[in-house]
């Protein structure tokens, strides 16, 4: 793969898709110690920057000559771009999806005119269907990260980078597979060699993390992570050796973190985004990354986020930013318990949004019970204000839960 590639890529791409700008965020800024913007390919069609690779190998296999049914893996955002390039070009699509990917992206891609067959397990069993699928029909296989064309593809969005931003001292991005990554830091590194590029996965799928900081190609036994768009047990061949030339560091992020990140673009800046593409804004926010003073863009790599995710994530958030709290306290069951308890809330100015009284636990007294509240808070500072006035009136907290 050469910088011609992306060249190329980019000319296929133009009127193909949205032309997403760089903005910049005042408030991450600050919260993050650099000068932060954000390319929001979650605004992309389809909503995710996948459509780039999936249009870019499509149109090069129509150049030349190739109109034959294609096939592919995804847990998602692939299955839409692919979905999407092939019912434009009037070629058949065929995706394979593990049958935990969000309904929205099963339903979707179908909309979009692909033929989607659901596989039990993770990405990777899918991937394996897709490939003995396309050897028993002949059809062209299509892999969302593993192939140049998909590669320089996404990194059309590196070029985007330096043309909207050109002062740019690092971009942080989303690292499942390595398509993505791969290409934008080929892209960048081909231009401005001193821009740093770093990478983010979900602490529970480390597959090029482990694979780079261990300078060995690996396969994981086992990966756990709400963010499907990254939760991949083997990086690619290509893109871990692009990987190894390019990408200046790779780190991870918790689960609580990206639900934190993804929560906090909601609020501040309007935008829902997925957990493979709030992995970026994660790592700047709970400073995973040398970034402090510098300018550095997070890519929000897509939005499709399933709802009741999303509702979990919300909730996790909120519990992470100490928006929410959980107390249970042991109380005598005794009239004016409640009363204080709720004036001591009150005082403090939080808000109690649900009560449960709870006296049929057989480890407590008769005479006693749990009350459990959820509280809407400022901020963990509030959280433990509270627990400290309860405690002082000589109230017990049995424990503080998410």
């Amino acid at each position: 793969m050469n910088s011609r590639d992306v060249e190329a890529a980019a000319k296929r791409l133009q009127g193909n898709i949205h032309n997403v700008k760089v903005t910049s965020s005042k408030t991450f800024s600050a919260m993050s110690g650099c000068d932060l913007f954000l390319k929001c390919e979650n605004r992309q069609k389809t909503g995710s920057f996948k459509v780039r690779g999936a249009f870019n190998k499509l149109a090069r296999l129509k150049e030349e000559g190739s109109t034959r049914p294609v096939i592919a893996s995804s847990a998602g955002n692939h299955a839409q771009g692919v979905a999407l390039a092939a019912t434009r070009m009037g070629i058949k699509s065929v995706v394979c999806m593990p049958d935990g990917a969000p309904i929205m992206k099963v339903e979707n891609t179908k909309n979009l005119g692909a033929e989607v067959c659901l596989v039990p397990g993770t990405y990777d069993d899918a991937h394996d269907k897709a490939v003995e699928l396309q050897e028993e029909t002949g059809m062209t296989f299509i892999h969302p990260y593993d192939d140049e064309q998909v590669i320089a593809g996404q990194g059309t969005i590196g070029l985007e980078i330096l043309d909207q931003l050109p002062d740019v001292d690092a971009v942080i991005v989303p690292v499942g597979g390595g398509g993505l990554i791969s290409g934008v830091a080929f892209a960048i590194k081909s231009l401005k060699p001193d821009v740093k590029v770093y990478g983010v996965q979900a602490e529970g799928a480390p597959s090029m993390y482990r694979s780079l900081h261990e300078h060995k190609y690996q396969t994981l036994s086992a990966v756990s992570t709400f963010a499907d768009g990254i939760q991949v047990k083997t990086p690619g061949e290509l893109t871990y050796k692009l990987c190894e030339e390019y990408v200046d560091d790779i780190v991870t992020v918790t689960e609580d973190e990206t639900a934190a990140a993804i929560l906090s673009l909601m609020e501040n800046q309007k935008l829902v985004a997925e957990g493979a593409g709030a992995v970026p804004v994660a790592a700047a926010l709970f400073h995973k990354l040398p970034i402090e003073g510098k300018k550095v863009v997070c890519l929000v790599s897509g939005g499709n986020i399933d709802v009741n995710i999303l509702n979990r994530v919300i909730t996790r958030g909120l519990v992470m930013s100490g928006r929410k709290a959980n107390l249970t306290i042991a109380l005598e069951d005794k009239p004016g318990q409640l009363q204080q308890v709720a004036d001591i809330v009150s005082r403090c100015g939080s808000n109690v949004v649900s009560v449960l009284h709870d006296g049929s636990d057989p480890n407590m007294p008769i005479s006693s019970c749990f009350l459990k509240l959820t509280l809407e808070t400022r901020d963990n500072a509030q959280i433990e204000q509270i627990r400290q006035e309860l405690t002082k009136a000589g109230f017990q907290l049995v424990a503080e839960r998410v």
